[in-house]
C-alpha cells in the first residue's frame, strides 16, 4: 500500500475532481465550493495541499451555498488541514470527525443462503425505493414505508434527486447494489468511481442493511461485494465510517485506517 500520506493525497484530489462534472466551484479563500444542483450537493472542501483556513473562510463558503440553496457543509481530510475544525466552530458549524480508511487488503465474504445480490441500472423502475432506503440508511419508519409500498404493489412518485442518481448509475457515475431476501431490500450501497489524474479512485458510500436481518453479515459481505467491483477499474477504494464500531466492521473486509474525516455542517431545527 502507498505511504499513508500519499494515500491522503489522493483523497483530496479525488474530493476535489468529484464535483466537477456536476456543478462549478467557487473559491472562498482556501475554500473550493461547488455550486450545482441541491438534489445532489457537495460539501465545500480545502483546495489540495491546503493547510490553514479561518473563520471567515469558513463564513465566505456557507453564504455562498445559502446562497445557491445548497446546505451548509464543509469537509477535509483532518491530517491534511488541522485548522479547519476550530475554523468552522468559530464560524457556529457543528464539526465531527470520522474515520477515513482505504482498501488494503481486500477479503471476501459470502452473502447468507437465500439472499441475493444486485447491480441495480438506470431504469430499475425500484430505483426510487433503494435510494429512499440509501438516504435513510434502513431507519424504521423507512423499512416501514418500503413494506408498505411492497403491500401495495405501487411505486412512490420519483423527484428531481430519482432523476439525478438515474443518471448517474446510467453513465457509470454511481454504481449502485441491492442485495435481496424473499423478494426485499435487505442491504444496499454504492460507489462513486472519478478519474483522477488518469487513474481511478473510488469512495464506498451509503452502505446499509435493514435493523431486522443485521447481524447475518450481510452489510460486510455487500461491502466486501462492493470493493470487489470497484477494484476493477480503481486503483484506490476509501470510505468514511460512521464511528469506529463501523470502522471495525469495515476491517473485516480489508480496509485500513488511514486519517480522519472532518465534517462540518448545521444542527438540524429543532422538532
Amino acid at each position: 500500500m502507498p505511504s499513508r500520506l500519499g494515500l491522503l493525497d489522493r483523497v483530496e484530489q479525488y474530493a476535489a475532481a468529484a464535483p466537477l462534472a456536476d456543478a462549478r466551484v467557487v473559491a472562498a479563500g482556501p475554500l473550493d465550493v461547488p455550486i450545482g444542483s441541491p438534489a445532489w450537493p457537495y460539501p465545500a472542501r480545502p483546495r489540495p495541499g491546503t493547510r490553514t483556513v479561518s473563520a471567515d473562510d469558513v463564513r465566505a463558503a456557507v453564504a455562498l451555498q445559502e446562497e445557491a440553496g445548497l446546505p451548509a457543509a464543509v469537509e477535509w481530510v483532518g491530517e491534511r488541514t488541522p485548522s479547519l475544525g476550530a475554523a468552522a466552530r468559530a464560524a457556529g458549524l457543528v464539526v465531527t470527525d470520522f474515520p477515513l480508511l482505504v482498501v488494503d487488503d481486500p477479503v471476501e465474504l459470502l452473502l447468507p443462503v437465500g439472499v441475493r445480490l444486485y447491480l441495480v441500472g438506470g431504469e430499475d423502475p425500484r430505483l426510487p425505493h433503494y435510494q429512499h432506503l440509501l438516504e435513510t440508511a434502513f431507519a424504521p419508519h423507512a423499512e416501514d414505508a418500503e413494506n408498505t409500498r411492497d403491500a401495495r404493489d405501487g411505486t412512490p412518485a420519483e423527484d428531481v434527486r430519482t432523476a439525478v442518481l438515474r443518471e448517474r448509475v446510467a453513465t457509470g457515475r454511481t454504481v449502485l447494489m441491492v442485495a435481496i431476501e424473499d423478494g426485499r431490500p435487505i442491504a444496499v450501497g454504492s460507489h462513486h468511481p472519478v478519474d483522477v489524474g488518469g487513474s481511478e479512485v473510488s469512495e464506498v458510500v451509503g452502505v446499509a442493511s435493514s435493523p431486522r436481518r443485521r447481524g447475518r453479515g450481510v452489510g460486510a459481505a455487500l461491502a466486501s461485494a462492493l470493493v470487489a467491483q470497484a477494484r476493477e477499474t480503481a486503483d484506490l477504494v476509501f470510505l468514511t465510517a460512521g464511528d469506529d464500531d463501523v470502522a471495525r466492521i469495515y476491517e473485516r473486509v480489508g480496509f485500513a485506517q488511514v486519517g480522519t474525516t472532518g465534517v462540518a455542517d448545521r444542527l438540524p431545527p429543532a422538532c
